[in-house]
């Protein structure tokens, strides 16, 4: 929970302005509980990619709540091998192997463990404003120091180097290092795309070293970046991948991705009891053929670059830059991020900061495009007048 919220209560914003009681969604739509719509413009943090309930996830959920709700990993289930080869299908052949748990933070600590297995190494390199989630090793990869500090000590044998810094990284990767840990855009870190080149020199240090190379892709997968996945723009591909937040369509999921090399070198043991869950499993089938019917991907690069032709003729003197990709979508304000935000809320938009002055856009991938460009026009209003 964040500081200053009440269990069980409304969660309050910017000095003490309470936040509306959202009730029910449908698209890019939600309703609070006095029956006003907002628009969601990043709400769902990045969950929501389908929109809000979207109709296939929905009929899939409730039908196999029907059938069979929950089943242990021991057991074979035919909805699960279903949604593993309809996932892997949609991504390069070199990889073959996923692990299934519930969220972003379990694949990242799947990923730590598979890596630092497998190679028999225990250095984790990872970036400046990276963020890989909560629980102890996702934090211990994570950079923002008032995240970790209640919590110290972390995991050791963990290094940031400077993001899209070629040359720290090379430096920083070495025999002793297990894996090398990337967002090819730093959502939480204030949206920073990363270079090309960078990731290029990313999978040279690795294979040099003999390290894994592990992409975040919790965030810019499924669609959101404009392409299926994020490292699809570069083709850069990495040993180990994490996915979560769409990947079911809403539900709580996390894959852990890699190669059946990587896996043959594994020892020990992991484990999640509701990982891969039929439940999941059958709203992750639907997902992903919503995604690859609806040419999700495509939508969102061709709406992004709307966005990003308007918010570049936004006064310098306000907007310090503007940075993303497709629908992944961050101005670096040169004032506090909360007024704005604030000003978008009174006008019927939900957006999220990514830090103090980074306004965010997350919204649905399906946002009708009236209010898409509804949006787009908020948004400069309130950054350009408040």
């Amino acid at each position: 929970m964040n500081a200053g919220e009440t269990v069980g209560g409304p969660e309050f914003g910017e000095g003490g302005r309470p936040r509306p009681t959202i009730v029910r969604g449908e698209g890019a739509s939600l309703w609070d509980a006095e029956g006003r719509r907002y628009v969601d413009l990043g709400a769902t943090h990045g969950v929501g990619n389908l929109g809000a309930s979207p109709p296939p996830v929905v009929r899939a959920i409730q039908e196999q709540a029907a059938r069979l709700i929950h089943l242990g990993s021991g057991y074979a289930s035919p909805v699960r091998t279903e949604f593993l080869q309809k996932l892997l299908g949609l991504l390069p052949p070199s990889f073959g192997r996923v692990f299934l748990s519930n969220s972003g933070t379990e694949s990242i600590e799947a990923a730590i463990k598979i890596a630092r297995s497998a190679t028999g190494r225990p250095k984790i390199v990872a970036a400046m404003r990276g963020f890989h989630g909560r629980t102890l090793g996702a934090l211990s990869a994570t950079w923002r120091r008032e995240l970790r500090e209640p919590f110290e000590p972390l995991v050791p044998e963990f290094a940031h180097v400077p993001f899209n810094d070629a040359g720290a990284l090379e430096k920083a990767v070495d025999d002793r290092t297990a894996l090398l840990l990337l967002e090819p855009v730093q959502g939480e870190g204030g949206v920073h795309v990363a270079d090309e080149a960078y990731l290029r020199a990313a999978r040279a240090a690795a294979d040099r070293s003999g390290a894994l190379l592990g992409f975040d892709e919790v965030q810019t997968g499924l669609g959101r970046t404009g392409r299926l996945f994020a490292f699809e723009r570069w083709g850069v591909v990495p040993d180990l991948l994490a996915l979560s937040k769409s990947l079911a369509g809403g539900m709580p999921v996390g894959a852990t991705v890699t190669t059946a090399e990587v896996e043959s070198r594994f020892r020990g043991s992991h484990h999640s009891t509701f990982g891969g869950n039929p439940l999941a499993c059958a709203a992750g089938i639907a997902a992903l053929d919503f995604v690859v019917r609806e040419h999700l991907p495509e939508r969102a690069e061709r709406l992004g670059r709307l966005a990003f032709d308007r918010f570049r003729s936004l006064p310098p003197e306000r907007v310090r830059e503007v940075r993303g990709l497709g629908m992944m979508i961050g101005l670096e304000l040169r004032e506090k991020v909360a007024p704005v935000l604030a000003s978008l809320e009174a006008r019927g938009f939900l957006a999220i900061p990514a830090g103090s002055t980074v306004l965010r856009l997350l919204p649905p991938l399906v946002i009708d495009e009236a209010d898409w460009a509804r949006g787009i026009e908020a948004v400069a209003e309130a950054v350009a007048h408040g």
